[in-house]
């Protein structure tokens, strides 16, 4: 897979058309599908953000655990909306890969110092959409796994809103206390945030294995390569690989952090300050 290609390997340039093409359909499925799919239910970001509100000041106000109908209403329309967005991130991930190996094996082959150019800043292009393509996926699995959490930065601060104004200094102040002091609702918002990060700590996990041994790959298919474009494509991939896990794993503590201790996160949200 990760092997240099031979310099007169075909390129076929139908096939590129076409994961383009099917790079930018998806692309745009990417950004306006998602609620079509999840049902819907909201015709706008400000009808989901109204909805959330009144069904979030009547579920903390019942003083259940359980969501209420109106919340559960609003959160599975969350979680099918994240099912949907990530996996049409998913599937453009893998067009994206394919298309920046297709790219890859063009510019081993080309010749002209202008056409390696063009084709070294699309392969950078590719690389770069494949990177949000992948923190997207990641992002809408989080989301999905817990919908109720991910829904949370969509509560204002409430100051144009009396009721919700004076349920938001309830949660602070609860947050602020002891646990045992806690109200039912407060216990499965701090639970569902808690799982919230763990979910991500642990992507964030896999996925740096992931990359961890790609660039392993990558640097063995670089020791073993003698073309300098080919050893220069795998040398910075490798690197970018094992620096992009890395970075996730910083973002895996973090996470298992305040998986952990989710209270004091919660409450820094609900302040301003996440």
């Amino acid at each position: 897979m990760f092997a240099v290609p031979a310099p007169s390997a075909p390129v076929p340039r139908r096939v590129l058309g076409l994961l383009g093409v099917l790079a930018a359909v998806l692309a745009g499925a990417f950004v306006v599908a998602p609620g079509v799919v999840a049902g819907g239910e909201f015709g706008s970001q400000s009808d989901l953000s109204a909805a959330l509100r009144a069904a979030f000041t009547g579920y903390w106000d019942a003083g259940g655990r359980d969501l209420s109908p109106d919340l559960e209403r609003v959160v599975d329309y969350w979680f099918r909306y994240h099912v949907a967005k990530g996996a049409f991130a998913a599937m453009l991930l893998i067009v994206l890969l394919a298309l920046g190996r297709l790219v890859w094996t063009a510019y081993l082959r080309a010749d002209g110092t202008g056409r390696r150019g063009v084709l070294a800043t699309t392969g950078l292009s590719l690389g770069m959409f494949a990177a949000f393509a992948l923190v997207a996926v990641m992002a809408n699995v989080q989301g999905a796994a817990a919908p109720f959490a991910s829904l949370l930065p969509m509560l204002p601060d409430g100051g144009h809103d009396p009721r919700l104004a004076g349920t938001l200094d309830q949660v602070r102040s609860q947050l602020a206390g002891a646990p045992d002091g806690r109200t039912p609702p407060l216990d499965a918002m701090v639970g569902d945030f808690a799982r919230y990060h763990l979910v991500m700590a642990v992507i964030a996990a896999v996925v740096a294995v992931v990359l961890l041994a790609v660039g392993v790959v990558l640097g063995r298919a670089f020791a073993r390569s003698a073309g300098r474009r080919g050893r220069g494509v795998l040398g910075a991939s490798g690197g970018l690989s094992v620096l992009a896990a890395l970075a996730l794993v910083v973002v895996a503590v973090a996470n298992t952090g305040n998986a952990a201790d989710p209270a004091p996160g919660l409450l820094a949200f609900f302040q301003g300050g996440w």
